[in-house]
């Protein structure tokens, strides 16, 4: 009884995001706050049943201090908060946070759970990607509203293009660790490698430079982690399955623009929906074909693996640079971006990163102890704006919390990176099958959190949470048993010179 209730808990957690996904990614009041009272429930389940309901490691408990940090202060915040209402949604939004991450690191300690957290929010995300698909592919049968502001741009569900790439960037990502996945059923490897073709064509969709900036650095980093034949013949399925259903899309403007009467985007949709059908089947082909055709020396490391840890953070380092200094020199309008179309759009923006960034680091410096109090940079924007333009974020979660927050929040927020981080190279070391995929998603999501404003959106942030917790979960369970485990077990399978009998148990 007690382990069907724990179960069914954790189904509850993992099937959140793609939920609130439907209810404008969370970013509204009501869905918001009954996302929160579930989170708090499931705390309390993991409270009365679970094994070990806290983090027990060092780690796990500097980065739930962390988070709790930032809560804490964002309530702390409404006795300066210029607008209480911002900063009571925002303390309602971290609550949720904390309490999944707390329900998460609980419930996702079971190894059968823990095997089904990747597949489960990689589902997810074909969920949604695949729904906002379905206005554009199915336009007479799916009747989508589409956003004032989105100019063709992929937003459904969340309503935000930009949050809306991130879930497909991670998605993907995570599809392509499956399919990498020698421990993984063959089917559920092939049906991972199929996903990624709707991913990416609705990655692409999205218009979102920085969340495929953000995916081809995740690509890496996966490698990085999991440095197999098998895993390096996945990520090409899937980056080429995913270019292919871009390229499909971006060919007909019905589709990739909305443009057209119904009759034309009818007649175009089932033509991309055709061309995408077929690109799945062919990379799920692929994938089953590799698979039948591997055997045990396919899962020794690369000869290049020691170079790609070095690699994939020099890659992370060069997208971040390069999506800020492409932020500094934004200047466009929503105006100029309608008047843009397709591969255009991904020459010039239609934000004013520079000036949020600008106004967030003046914030700071203002009030660098207790910062602005949360939810107030929208003040300081109306005060400081150089243009007529309505914003409420930073669009950066470290200059958030450093404008909002302060000194308190940047300390938080660094408890919690710098703990989750430690206890992802500890499940990775510790040969955890949920480490490489988990890490790889979670340098997506954070990539893109420094340069958007991800955090807002609880479609987007909560699967980053979970993997995190679920990283934390695994680096506190006993190793696997089987070969060294400085690599996946997969990526650790002796080849024939280093096999060595097992001593008799």
């Amino acid at each position: 009884m007690r382990r069907a209730v724990l179960l069914a808990a954790a189904a509850v957690l993992l099937a959140g995001p793609t939920v609130l996904a439907f209810f404008a990614g969370g970013y509204f009041d009501g869905p918001r706050f009954a996302a929160t009272i579930t989170a708090w429930l499931l705390v309390l389940v993991a409270a009365l049943m679970a094994p070990r309901p806290l983090p027990v490691s060092v780690a796990g408990r500097v980065a739930l201090g962390g988070l709790a940090l930032i809560t804490a202060w964002t309530g702390a915040s409404l006795a300066w908060a210029p607008l209480s209402e911002a900063a009571t949604d925002n303390l309602v939004r971290m609550l949720m946070y904390l309490g999944a991450f707390i329900a998460a690191a609980a419930l996702l300690r079971d190894r059968g759970v823990s095997a089904a957290t990747e597949p489960a929010l990689a589902l997810g995300a074909v969920v949604v990607i695949g729904y906002g698909l379905a206005g554009r592919l199915l336009p007479g049968i799916v009747e989508q509203t589409e956003s004032n502001m989105a100019f063709g741009r992929l937003d459904q569900p969340l309503t935000y293009w930009n949050a809306e790439g991130t879930v497909a960037a991670v998605g993907l990502v995570l599809c392509a660790r499956l399919a990498g996945s020698v421990s993984r059923p063959p089917a559920v490897r092939a049906f991972a490698a199929a996903a990624c073709a709707p991913l990416g064509q609705g990655l692409y969709l999205s218009y979102s430079r920085g969340a495929i900036a953000a995916c081809a650095v995740g690509l890496l980093v996966l490698l990085a982690a999991s440095p197999t034949r098998p895993q390096l013949r996945a990520i090409g399925i899937a980056a080429a399955a995913g270019v292919a259903a871009a390229i499909a899309g971006e060919a007909f403007s019905g589709v990739a623009l909305l443009e057209g009467d119904l009759a034309r985007r009818e007649t175009q949709g089932a033509i991309v929906l055709a061309i995408l059908a077929a690109i799945a089947l062919a990379a799920a082909w692929a994938q089953a074909r590799g698979s039948r055709g591997e055997h045990a020396g396919e899962a020794e490391r690369l000869g290049f693996a020691a170079r790609l840890p070095a690699l994939a953070a020099a890659a992370a380092g060069l997208c971040l640079v390069g999506l800020v200094a492409v932020g500094l020199g934004e200047q466009g309008s929503a105006d100029e971006v309608a008047e843009r179309t397709g591969l255009s759009r991904f020459a010039s923006a239609d934000s004013r990163r520079y000036d949020y960034w600008r106004v967030g680091l003046d914030a700071f410096a203002e009030n660098p102890l207790g910062g602005v109090g949360s939810g107030g940079f929208r003040v300081e924007w109306v005060r400081e704006r150089p243009v007529d333009e309505a914003a409420r974020e930073v669009h950066s979660l470290p200059l958030e919390m450093a404008a909002e927050l302060g000194l308190a929040g940047l300390i938080g927020l660094g408890l919690l990176v710098g703990g989750v981080a430690v206890a992802g190279r500890r499940a990775q070391r510790g040969g955890s099958a949920l480490a490489p995929g988990a890490v790889a998603a979670l340098a997506v999501w954070g990539i893109h959190a420094c340069i958007d404003w991800d955090w807002q959106m609880p479609a987007a942030t909560l699967p980053a949470i979970l993997l995190a917790a679920a990283l934390v979960a695994a680096s506190e369970s006993p190793p696997t048993s089987g070969p060294p485990h400085n690599v996946p077990p997969e990526s650790a399978a002796p080849g024939p010179a280093m096999r060595r009998p097992r001593s008799p148990r």
